[in-house]
């Protein structure tokens, strides 16, 4: 018969089974291995430990008290090793930390509030929540999962899509009232955009006049990292902003902001996705019950 390999976990297993069987014959059995393989496997076991577990009769096995502190012992690891990997491998109650890196728009609108119905469901997951618009490595940043808007680079990271959502142009009525409604394309390159301090894949904002269209540029004298910030200043009267439909349509429902030239200003779609690194099509249960939430209750439109 080949050599047989066992590590530490195989051999207080194998020696568990002859105690709980009786003998060697027994545990050979369950293991499909010779009796003489088991006798040997339990013999290398004693000599790495430098002691006698079992006397050997003819007629039966006895521990020796060294052989029955290390038997109870065994016990309880091969039972936290079973634990372990219960726990690893349940989809019904996973657990551990998810580390999700997301735009702060998404953070706050989105993804904030549905997170206590998803604890509830699964009160062994611990979630890390990292706001920032900035395109992130996930690797580097150690996250598990990233919310991305726009269109994606091609990379190795498996997207799941969360929907789309128009881009709209607003700002708050006093700053209107002040500064004039913009009409032409004219108008809005007089009042002051906000925009963002990092590269975008857009830089610029697409308007139709007269059948013609034009990108104006985004630059403005304040910019920000991320999507709330502007919101906020746009909110205060600083400019005028270029969001996330799903960000700013209750600050329009209650009136602490106006869509600017709706009908002259191109509805431009931005799509949300969640990214992640594959691992060869086996995600831990975290991960897995964390998209498939998203998925379901993280859209957006």
């Amino acid at each position: 018969m080949a050599r047989i390999d066992i590590n530490r976990s195989g051999e207080m297993e194998v020696f568990v089974r002859v105690i709980e069987r009786g003998g060697f014959s027994a545990a050979a059995r369950e293991f499909r291995m010779t009796p003489s393989a088991v006798s040997k496997l339990v013999g290398r076991l004693e000599t790495r430990l430098g002691t006698r577990l079992i006397n050997r009769t003819t007629r039966k096995l006895l521990l020796t008290p060294e052989g029955a502190v290390f038997h109870q012992k065994a016990l309880r690891i091969l039972a936290d090793i079973e634990e372990a990997e219960r726990s690893a491998a349940s989809a019904e109650q996973p657990v551990g930390r998810i580390r999700i890196n997301t735009s702060a728009s998404y953070g706050t609108h989105v993804l904030a509030p549905i997170l206590a119905e998803f604890l509830a469901r699964y009160p062994g997951i611990s979630v890390d929540l990292i706001q920032t618009d900035k395109v992130v490595d996930l690797l580097a940043e150690r996250a598990d999962i990233a919310i991305r808007a726009g269109e994606l680079a091609s990379s190795t990271l498996v997207a799941r899509k969360l929907g789309e959502t128009r881009l709209m142009t607003v700002a708050s009525p006093a700053y209107l009232a002040r500064m004039g409604h913009p009409r032409t394309i004219a108008d809005v390159n007089r009042l002051n955009r906000l925009g963002f301090c990092y590269v975008r894949a857009s830089e610029g904002w697409r308007m139709m006049e007269d059948g013609a269209t034009e990108t104006i540029s985004a630059k403005s004298k304040v910019q920000a990292s991320d999507g709330e910030a502007l919101r906020y200043m746009a909110i205060g009267g600083v400019g005028m902003a270029r969001l996330a439909g799903f960000s700013v349509r209750a600050d329009i429902e209650a009136g602490r902001l106006v869509e600017i030239l709706p009908d002259r200003i191109m509805s431009e779609m931005e799509a949300f996705h969640a990214v992640y690194v594959g691992q060869g099509g086996q995600l831990p249960a975290r991960m897995r019950v964390m998209l498939d939430y998203l998925a379901e209750f993280g859209r957006v439109s």
